[in-house]
């Protein structure tokens, strides 16, 4: 084993990390789709398929405009490779040509070329960018929060011996309309001179 074959897994992962990097920024697999649904809806009417000695040909009228649309999907495909700002106009773009094909050519390539450029200019115009700085984020370790204030009512600290705050009040004292304090204990009617129930 040479020091040159060790070298190749390495350069390998690398191109291998680099066209991950590269995918996971552009909208990869509906570029692919809509490129690849260029393919059936040009090559079936220009295709002369045959059974032995049956010839069958399934050109329409309109070949020039299953050529040209199967063109346009994909060159719409490459554009989302190598112009993802323009995902959604590609994608939009792609949906149109996917629902022109079913017409006019040969229903779209058999609807194999339709599905895909139908699938294909859908997730182009659903895909977001990802933010780098928030993967850069969730790689870093997650530090504990600090703990919370306590949620619901705040505990009664009752007053030092001998001192009494002027503010506090007591909580089995009420205090009633009269400024007159009732407790909660006391048998006197209430505070309005009602008489008490008994």
């Amino acid at each position: 084993m040479s020091a040159e074959s060790l070298g190749t897994p390495s350069r390998v992962g690398h191109w291998r990390r680099s066209f991950r990097h590269w995918r996971w920024q552009r909208p990869f697999w509906a570029g692919l789709l809509t490129l690849l649904a260029g393919l059936p809806i040009v090559w079936i009417p220009y295709a002369d398929p045959s059974l032995e000695d049956l010839s069958f040909r399934l050109a329409t009228t309109t070949g020039s405009g299953s050529l040209i649309i199967g063109v346009l999907l994909v060159v719409l495909g490459l554009t989302l490779w190598y112009q993802p700002h323009g995902r959604v106009f590609a994608g939009v773009a792609a949906i149109l040509l996917a629902l022109v094909s079913l017409v006019v050519s040969n229903i779209g390539g058999y609807l194999v070329g339709f599905l895909l450029a139908l699938v294909g200019g859908a997730m182009a115009v659903s895909w977001a960018p990802g933010d780098a700085s928030a993967k850069a984020r969730d790689t870093r370790p997650v530090e504990p929060a600090e703990p919370a204030e306590p949620v619901g009512p705040r505990p009664v600290v009752e007053p030092a011996a001998g001192t009494a705050p002027a503010a506090a009040v007591d909580t089995a004292t009420a205090v009633g309309t009269d400024n007159r304090a009732v407790s909660a204990g006391n048998e006197a009617g209430p505070a309005d001179g009602g008489t008490r129930a008994g």
